[in-house]
């Protein structure tokens, strides 16, 4: 990684990247032969978009990938050398596919992650840590789906990461889906987790129908030790909620193009306004500013959804952003979240 020697507060950890190929299309027709009106290809997977991210803020946070060595040139090709820690790996990266409908909707195909052998894994381990010392890192994102572990076949274990960053005063912020997001919001290792409603509807095993449900089940998520849920809604904007506080934001309308990477943005905003508006004489109940993240996170989720790419362009033109405590918890949702048990 070039410029290795600028410290960074914020490393990011992706531990199953993905290269994304977005092909945009007129007028797509379903079953038949369609031409491409260009195409576009990033290294990516959500700890490569929130570092990429952060760049934009002038905040240079090395981002540790595990990537598979039958594609070296491939960070030169996406322009991705500058920022990541790749740690090489026998085999393949996945591939995953976005066909995005100019004036209709986006359709995302996904590659699952390719499994890591325990070796590999520790070594993931390792550069992580090793990253975090030499950055002198104060947050470690752990982002993206994760690996399965070839030689237990469950997925690759957090503990001795969680267990590292402990030990150095690293908080850890937590942003995947599925059976391990249900796993380690209950190990309460995590700072932060940044689920969206479906996902938060999943870890606690009920529909999310008001903003009351979701408060009440981000502060179920608080009680195993997590100190702060964002909760992004889509059209409702986002709910950041604490232990004792809660907070609603959102922004004015902005065009929606591509919603892809939609979240991953929204976090690197939360990050990058924590970072740069440290505490000064006011109690969130955390160390870190919670309202200020919360209205970036949402400004910069609204700008990411107007541009056509998977990854943050710039963070030009923010739109307004409104913000309150005073909130309706019998409000419903625009876009209430469905538990759908296995």
């Amino acid at each position: 990684m070039s410029g290795a020697a600028i410290k960074s507060p914020i490393v990011t950890l992706t531990p199953a990247p993905t290269l994304d190929r977005t092909y945009l299309v007129t007028d797509l027709v379903s079953g038949a032969v369609n031409r491409a009106d260009s195409v576009g290809e990033e290294l990516a997977g959500k700890g490569i978009n929130v570092a990429r991210a952060l760049h934009l803020a002038g905040i240079p946070s090395p981002a540790v990938v595990p990537i598979g060595n039958a594609e070296k040139g491939i960070l030169e090709r996406t322009g991705s050398r500058n920022f990541l820690v790749p740690l090489w790996i026998d085999g393949t990266i996945r591939v995953s596919t976005t066909i995005l409908e100019r004036g209709g909707t986006t359709t995302k195909i996904n590659e699952a992650p390719k499994p890591l052998s325990s070796k590999e894994w520790q070594q993931v381990i390792n550069l992580t840590e090793k990253t975090v010392i030499d950055n002198e890192a104060r947050w470690l994102v752990i982002a993206g789906a994760l690996p399965i572990d070839e030689s237990t076949g469950t997925f690759v274990d957090l503990h001795p990461i969680f267990q590292r960053m402990e030990k150095l005063g690293v908080r850890v912020v937590l942003d995947t889906s599925g059976d391990p997001l249900a796993y380690w919001v209950r190990q309460g290792e995590a700072a932060i987790l940044k689920p969206n409603a479906e996902e938060l509807a999943s870890a606690v095993g009920r529909d999310l129908m008001t903003s009351g449900d979701v408060i009440e089940a981000a502060r179920e998520l608080c009680s195993h030790g997590v100190e702060c849920v964002l909760a992004s809604l889509g059209e409702d904007g986002m709910l950041a909620v604490t232990k004792t506080r809660a907070w609603a934001t959102k922004t004015a309308p902005v065009k929606v193009i591509n919603t892809v990477g939609a979240g991953d943005a929204t976090l690197a905003g939360f990050l990058a306004a924590i970072t740069n508006n440290p505490i000064t004489d006011q109690d969130f109940g955390v160390e870190f500013n919670v309202p200020v993240g919360a209205m970036t996170a949402v400004q910069w989720g609204a700008v990411k959804v107007s541009q056509p790419t998977s990854g943050l362009d710039n963070i030009d033109n923010l739109p307004e952003v409104f913000l309150t405590e005073d909130i309706d918890l019998l409000a419903p949702l625009k876009e209430p979240a469905i538990f759908k048990e296995k």
